[in-house]
């Protein structure tokens, strides 16, 4: 008798089609970190690209990363980004077949202002996980938050108001003069606003605590105000927004 060739037929029970497929889903901000729980995560929704039902959703949760590995270390090919304690969200699905995915994640969460929204297609297929590093989806953008004043304050003029915001990258890594981000490398700036028209454009300066910019504003006409506040990093294009507004009154 001949030597028989192995079979290259994969077997598949009966009755026991769907697999669990699990893939990792994770969210980066560009120029740094990984967006984790400390700003809140980011929401994820899995959903069959073709038909649009969702097949699973959950939270990105966990830490930023390792911060010598991500913004020191070069990137070769084939080195893992992240550890087991970097924020994902594992969705798993019961698929039997091929199936073309959209992900979309929405992060970061714990800042609305500056939440933004990616996504991705991709083929799965049952029973082969997409593990390790897994699915990266990149965040462009600053997180820009007005601190001072607060929204529809009151003010008499003349007066001189503290304009004040806190800038970070997605991930809210800290902006400071002994850290990867130093406060010169971003442009920080406000367009000012009266009755709806715009009057002036100011700069804001880095205040010496961690992420804050801020300005005296010299208040001498009554009506409503507005603060458009923006920070721009010129090298890769990161851009946030923020408002706020006030009324001055006589």
């Amino acid at each position: 008798m001949g030597h028989q060739r192995p079979s290259n037929k994969l077997k598949i029970k009966q009755g026991d089609k769907k697999i669990e497929t699990k893939i990792v889903i994770r969210a980066k901000a560009e120029d740094a970190k990984f967006i984790g729980t400390s700003m809140g995560g980011g929401l994820v929704v899995v959903k069959d690209a073709l038909s649009g039902e969702i097949l699973d959703k959950g939270m990105i949760k966990g830490s930023t990363g390792d911060t010598k590995l991500i913004m020191e270390k070069p990137w070769l090919r084939g080195i893992k980004l992240a550890d087991e304690n970097t924020a994902c969200f594992v969705a798993k699905i019961d698929i039997d077949e091929p199936k073309l995915l959209e992900i979309i994640v929405y992060a970061p969460y714990g800042q609305p202002q500056a939440t933004a929204k990616a996504s991705v297609t991709t083929w799965v297929v049952p029973g082969k996980h997409i593990e390790g590093d897994g699915i990266i989806l990149d965040f462009p953008g600053l997180v820009v938050r007005v601190t001072e004043p607060s929204a529809h304050t009151f003010w008499t003029v003349p007066n001189k108001i503290r304009l004040a915001v806190s800038v970070t990258p997605m991930c809210g890594c800290p902006v400071d003069m002994k850290t990867y981000w130093p406060p010169d490398a971003y442009e920080v700036a406000t367009f000012i606003k009266r009755n709806g028209l715009q009057i002036e454009k100011r700069v804001l300066s880095f205040c010496g605590k961690t992420n804050c910019y801020a300005m005296e504003i010299e208040i001498n006409e009554p009506g409503d105000y507005e603060f458009i506040v923006y920070a721009y990093d010129p090298k890769t294009g990161n851009t946030g927004v923020d408002k706020t507004t006030i009324v001055a009154t006589k």
